[in-house]
Protein backbone atom coordinates (compact mmCIF):
# COMPACT_ATOMS: atom_id res chain seq x y z
CA UNK A 1 0.00 0.00 0.00
CA UNK A 2 1.44 3.35 -1.04
CA UNK A 3 1.09 6.67 0.76
CA UNK A 4 -1.24 7.90 -1.99
CA UNK A 5 -3.50 4.87 -1.54
CA UNK A 6 -3.54 5.39 2.22
CA UNK A 7 -4.55 9.02 1.85
CA UNK A 8 -7.28 8.00 -0.58
CA UNK A 9 -9.08 6.11 2.19
CA UNK A 10 -8.51 8.88 4.73
CA UNK A 11 -5.99 7.23 7.07
CA UNK A 12 -2.29 7.99 7.55
CA UNK A 13 0.12 5.17 6.83
CA UNK A 14 1.96 3.45 9.68
CA UNK A 15 4.81 1.00 9.19
CA UNK A 16 4.66 -1.99 11.54
CA UNK A 17 7.82 -3.85 12.54
CA UNK A 18 7.66 -6.90 14.81
CA UNK A 19 10.60 -8.42 16.67
CA UNK A 20 11.04 -11.38 18.97
CA UNK A 21 13.54 -11.13 21.85
CA UNK A 22 15.61 -8.41 20.18
CA UNK A 23 18.18 -6.85 22.56
CA UNK A 24 16.70 -3.70 24.06
CA UNK A 25 19.77 -1.62 23.17
CA UNK A 26 19.36 -2.52 19.49
CA UNK A 27 15.66 -1.66 19.66
CA UNK A 28 16.24 1.73 21.30
CA UNK A 29 18.96 2.63 18.80
CA UNK A 30 16.59 1.83 15.96
CA UNK A 31 13.81 3.90 17.51
CA UNK A 32 16.03 6.93 17.95
CA UNK A 33 17.22 6.71 14.36
CA UNK A 34 13.67 6.43 13.00
CA UNK A 35 12.48 9.31 15.17
CA UNK A 36 15.21 11.68 14.04
CA UNK A 37 15.91 10.68 10.44
CA UNK A 38 12.72 9.13 9.03
CA UNK A 39 9.56 10.97 7.95
CA UNK A 40 7.26 7.92 8.28
CA UNK A 41 4.98 6.81 11.11
CA UNK A 42 6.16 3.66 12.88
CA UNK A 43 4.91 1.04 15.29
CA UNK A 44 7.61 -1.22 16.71
CA UNK A 45 6.66 -4.32 18.70
CA UNK A 46 9.33 -6.38 20.45
CA UNK A 47 8.05 -9.46 22.26
CA UNK A 48 10.59 -9.79 25.07
CA UNK A 49 14.29 -9.06 25.17
CA UNK A 50 17.17 -11.49 25.33
CA UNK A 51 18.63 -10.67 28.78
CA UNK A 52 17.64 -8.92 32.00
CA UNK A 53 18.62 -5.27 31.54
CA UNK A 54 18.06 -2.07 33.51
CA UNK A 55 16.97 0.95 31.45
CA UNK A 56 17.00 4.48 32.86
CA UNK A 57 15.72 7.77 31.48
CA UNK A 58 18.17 10.16 29.86
CA UNK A 59 18.50 12.31 33.00
CA UNK A 60 18.35 9.49 35.54
CA UNK A 61 21.14 9.18 38.12
CA UNK A 62 22.23 5.60 38.67
CA UNK A 63 23.18 6.33 42.29
CA UNK A 64 19.58 7.37 43.02
CA UNK A 65 17.79 4.69 41.03
CA UNK A 66 19.70 1.42 41.19
CA UNK A 67 21.07 -0.91 43.88
CA UNK A 68 24.53 -0.68 42.38
CA UNK A 69 26.33 -3.14 44.64
CA UNK A 70 24.17 -6.06 43.48
CA UNK A 71 24.02 -4.79 39.89
CA UNK A 72 27.82 -4.77 39.72
CA UNK A 73 28.09 -8.12 41.46
CA UNK A 74 25.60 -9.81 39.12
CA UNK A 75 26.82 -7.92 36.04
CA UNK A 76 23.39 -6.60 35.06
CA UNK A 77 23.65 -4.29 32.01
CA UNK A 78 22.44 -0.70 32.51
CA UNK A 79 21.29 1.35 29.52
CA UNK A 80 20.53 5.07 29.43
CA UNK A 81 17.89 5.70 26.78
CA UNK A 82 17.26 8.84 24.74
CA UNK A 83 13.82 9.57 26.26
CA UNK A 84 12.77 10.71 29.71
CA UNK A 85 10.74 8.69 32.19
CA UNK A 86 11.61 6.33 34.98
CA UNK A 87 13.83 3.31 35.50
CA UNK A 88 12.77 -0.24 34.65
CA UNK A 89 14.28 -3.69 34.51
CA UNK A 90 13.23 -5.61 31.43
CA UNK A 91 13.58 -9.23 30.37
CA UNK A 92 11.83 -11.95 28.40
CA UNK A 93 8.60 -11.17 30.28
CA UNK A 94 8.43 -7.61 28.91
CA UNK A 95 6.50 -6.65 25.79
CA UNK A 96 7.66 -3.40 24.19
CA UNK A 97 5.38 -1.29 22.00
CA UNK A 98 6.57 1.96 20.45
CA UNK A 99 4.69 4.57 18.44
CA UNK A 100 6.67 7.11 16.38
CA UNK A 101 4.48 9.67 14.64
CA UNK A 102 4.55 12.89 12.70
CA UNK A 103 2.89 15.76 14.54
CA UNK A 104 0.06 15.93 12.00
CA UNK A 105 -0.57 12.16 11.89
CA UNK A 106 -3.53 12.24 14.31
CA UNK A 107 -6.09 14.96 13.55
CA UNK A 108 -6.60 17.37 16.44
CA UNK A 109 -3.84 15.92 18.62
CA UNK A 110 -1.65 18.61 20.17
CA UNK A 111 2.02 17.51 20.17
CA UNK A 112 2.55 17.87 23.92
CA UNK A 113 3.11 15.23 26.61
CA UNK A 114 -0.35 15.26 28.23
CA UNK A 115 -2.40 15.13 25.00
CA UNK A 116 -0.18 12.36 23.60
CA UNK A 117 -0.49 10.43 26.86
CA UNK A 118 -4.26 10.87 26.83
CA UNK A 119 -4.53 9.68 23.23
CA UNK A 120 -2.44 6.57 23.85
CA UNK A 121 -4.56 5.88 26.92
CA UNK A 122 -7.62 5.84 24.67
CA UNK A 123 -5.80 3.64 22.16
CA UNK A 124 -5.00 1.03 24.81
CA UNK A 125 -8.45 1.51 26.31
CA UNK A 126 -9.74 -0.10 23.11
CA UNK A 127 -7.27 -2.96 23.59
CA UNK A 128 -8.32 -3.61 27.19
CA UNK A 129 -12.02 -2.92 26.83
CA UNK A 130 -13.83 -5.26 29.21
CA UNK A 131 -10.54 -6.58 30.62
CA UNK A 132 -9.82 -5.75 34.25
CA UNK A 133 -10.24 -2.19 35.50
CA UNK A 134 -7.95 -0.60 32.93
CA UNK A 135 -7.24 3.11 32.95
CA UNK A 136 -4.48 5.67 32.58
CA UNK A 137 -3.34 6.88 35.98
CA UNK A 138 -0.62 9.48 36.50
CA UNK A 139 1.08 8.49 33.23
CA UNK A 140 0.94 4.76 34.02
CA UNK A 141 -1.29 2.06 32.56
CA UNK A 142 -2.97 0.28 35.45
CA UNK A 143 -5.46 -2.40 36.33
CA UNK A 144 -7.20 -0.89 39.34
CA UNK A 145 -4.39 0.31 41.61
CA UNK A 146 -1.69 -1.88 40.08
CA UNK A 147 0.73 -0.76 37.37
CA UNK A 148 1.48 -3.01 34.41
CA UNK A 149 2.76 -0.52 31.82
CA UNK A 150 5.33 2.27 32.09
CA UNK A 151 5.76 4.99 29.49
CA UNK A 152 8.38 7.40 28.19
CA UNK A 153 8.19 10.09 25.52
CA UNK A 154 10.28 12.43 23.44
CA UNK A 155 8.99 15.26 21.25
CA UNK A 156 11.01 16.86 18.47
CA UNK A 157 10.19 19.74 16.15
CA UNK A 158 8.03 17.67 13.80
CA UNK A 159 7.68 14.25 15.44
CA UNK A 160 7.08 12.42 18.70
CA UNK A 161 7.72 9.00 20.19
CA UNK A 162 5.77 7.21 22.89
CA UNK A 163 7.15 3.86 24.02
CA UNK A 164 5.83 1.49 26.64
CA UNK A 165 7.22 -1.46 28.58
CA UNK A 166 4.33 -3.82 29.32
CA UNK A 167 4.81 -6.39 32.07
CA UNK A 168 3.42 -9.62 30.72
CA UNK A 169 5.25 -11.24 33.63
CA UNK A 170 8.14 -10.27 35.86
CA UNK A 171 10.74 -11.89 38.08
CA UNK A 172 10.21 -10.67 41.63
CA UNK A 173 13.91 -11.16 42.37
CA UNK A 174 14.84 -8.69 39.62
CA UNK A 175 12.96 -5.92 41.42
CA UNK A 176 15.64 -5.98 44.12
CA UNK A 177 18.01 -4.30 41.64
CA UNK A 178 15.85 -1.16 41.65
CA UNK A 179 15.64 1.38 44.44
CA UNK A 180 12.29 2.84 45.42
CA UNK A 181 12.00 6.09 43.43
CA UNK A 182 12.19 9.35 45.36
CA UNK A 183 9.55 10.77 43.02
CA UNK A 184 6.66 8.34 42.69
CA UNK A 185 3.00 8.70 41.70
CA UNK A 186 0.67 9.39 44.60
CA UNK A 187 -1.37 6.27 43.99
CA UNK A 188 1.70 4.13 44.66
CA UNK A 189 1.31 4.99 48.36
CA UNK A 190 4.87 3.87 49.21
CA UNK A 191 4.13 0.28 48.14
CA UNK A 192 7.01 -2.04 47.30
CA UNK A 193 7.64 -3.02 43.68
CA UNK A 194 5.95 -6.38 44.30
CA UNK A 195 2.85 -4.78 45.86
CA UNK A 196 2.67 -2.04 43.22
CA UNK A 197 2.97 -4.10 40.02
CA UNK A 198 0.64 -6.63 38.43
CA UNK A 199 1.48 -8.90 35.46
CA UNK A 200 -0.74 -8.85 32.38
CA UNK A 201 -0.83 -12.65 32.31
CA UNK A 202 -3.37 -12.42 35.15
CA UNK A 203 -5.81 -10.77 32.73
CA UNK A 204 -5.11 -12.05 29.20
CA UNK A 205 -4.78 -15.64 27.93
CA UNK A 206 -1.68 -15.18 25.74
CA UNK A 207 0.93 -12.59 24.77
CA UNK A 208 -0.16 -12.84 21.14
CA UNK A 209 -3.71 -11.94 22.16
CA UNK A 210 -2.48 -8.62 23.52
CA UNK A 211 -0.24 -7.93 20.52
CA UNK A 212 -2.94 -8.69 17.96
CA UNK A 213 -5.53 -6.60 19.82
CA UNK A 214 -3.03 -3.72 19.87
CA UNK A 215 -2.44 -3.95 16.12
CA UNK A 216 -6.21 -3.97 15.58
CA UNK A 217 -6.60 -0.86 17.74
CA UNK A 218 -3.83 0.94 15.84
CA UNK A 219 -5.58 -0.08 12.62
CA UNK A 220 -8.59 2.04 13.56
CA UNK A 221 -6.36 5.15 13.37
CA UNK A 222 -3.78 4.19 10.73
CA UNK A 223 -3.44 2.07 7.66
CA UNK A 224 -0.94 -0.49 8.96
CA UNK A 225 1.79 -1.75 6.62
CA UNK A 226 3.96 -4.62 7.92
CA UNK A 227 7.67 -4.37 7.14
CA UNK A 228 10.61 -6.68 7.71
CA UNK A 229 13.72 -5.59 9.57
CA UNK A 230 15.75 -5.78 6.37
CA UNK A 231 13.51 -3.15 4.77
CA UNK A 232 14.20 -0.63 7.55
CA UNK A 233 17.90 -0.45 6.76
CA UNK A 234 17.10 1.64 3.70
CA UNK A 235 15.06 4.17 5.67
CA UNK A 236 16.61 7.04 7.55
CA UNK A 237 20.28 7.60 8.20
CA UNK A 238 21.91 4.37 9.36
CA UNK A 239 25.01 6.30 10.50
CA UNK A 240 23.05 8.60 12.82
CA UNK A 241 24.99 9.06 16.11
CA UNK A 242 23.12 7.38 18.96
CA UNK A 243 22.62 8.94 22.39
CA UNK A 244 21.23 5.70 23.85
CA UNK A 245 24.09 3.63 25.23
CA UNK A 246 25.12 1.04 27.79
CA UNK A 247 26.88 2.49 30.82
CA UNK A 248 30.42 1.27 31.40
CA UNK A 249 31.50 -0.68 34.46
CA UNK A 250 33.62 2.31 35.51
CA UNK A 251 30.59 4.60 35.36
CA UNK A 252 28.63 2.20 37.55
CA UNK A 253 31.51 1.90 40.03
CA UNK A 254 31.74 5.70 40.24
CA UNK A 255 27.99 5.90 40.82
CA UNK A 256 28.29 3.24 43.55
CA UNK A 257 30.97 5.33 45.27
CA UNK A 258 28.57 8.28 45.19
CA UNK A 259 25.84 6.07 46.61
CA UNK A 260 28.08 5.07 49.53
CA UNK A 261 29.04 8.70 50.17
CA UNK A 262 25.37 9.69 50.25
CA UNK A 263 24.61 6.91 52.70
CA UNK A 264 27.44 7.96 55.02
CA UNK A 265 26.24 11.56 54.90
CA UNK A 266 22.68 10.54 55.76
CA UNK A 267 23.97 8.36 58.59
CA UNK A 268 25.99 11.24 60.02
CA UNK A 269 22.95 13.53 59.83
CA UNK A 270 20.88 10.90 61.60
CA UNK A 271 23.40 10.51 64.38
CA UNK A 272 23.83 14.27 64.75
CA UNK A 273 20.11 14.85 65.12
CA UNK A 274 19.13 11.75 67.07
CA UNK A 275 21.98 10.20 69.09
CA UNK A 276 22.61 10.46 71.92
CA UNK A 277 20.03 12.02 74.24
CA UNK A 278 22.03 13.81 76.93
CA UNK A 279 19.01 15.32 78.64
CA UNK A 280 15.23 15.49 78.58
CA UNK A 281 15.58 18.71 76.59
CA UNK A 282 17.68 16.92 73.95
CA UNK A 283 15.10 14.15 73.82
CA UNK A 284 12.28 16.60 73.15
CA UNK A 285 14.27 18.41 70.46
CA UNK A 286 15.09 15.17 68.63
CA UNK A 287 11.51 13.98 68.93
CA UNK A 288 10.32 17.25 67.38
CA UNK A 289 12.90 16.96 64.56
CA UNK A 290 11.52 13.53 63.63
CA UNK A 291 7.93 14.76 63.53
CA UNK A 292 6.96 13.50 66.97
CA UNK A 293 7.88 9.88 66.23
CA UNK A 294 10.46 7.82 68.09
CA UNK A 295 13.07 5.79 66.24
CA UNK A 296 15.52 3.32 67.72
CA UNK A 297 18.90 2.53 66.22
CA UNK A 298 21.48 -0.22 66.62
CA UNK A 299 24.31 1.93 65.18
Amino acid sequence: MTMCQARAIGLPLMNLVRFKATPILQQLNLEERLLRTSSDNWCIINDGTNASTIVTGMSGKSSDLIELETVLRDRIPVIRRFTGGGTVIVDEGTIFITLICNKDAIPGLQPYPRPIMSWTGQLYGEVFQGIGDFHLRENDYVFGHHKFGGNAQSITKNRWIHHTSFLWDFDVNNMAYLRLPTRAPKYRSARSHYEFLRPMKDYLPTRSTFIEKTITSIGSHFLVRPLQLEEISTRGDATFPQSTRQLTEQELEDAFATQLDNFRSQLEDFRAHFLPFHSDEDFDLHKKWFGGQLYYSTF
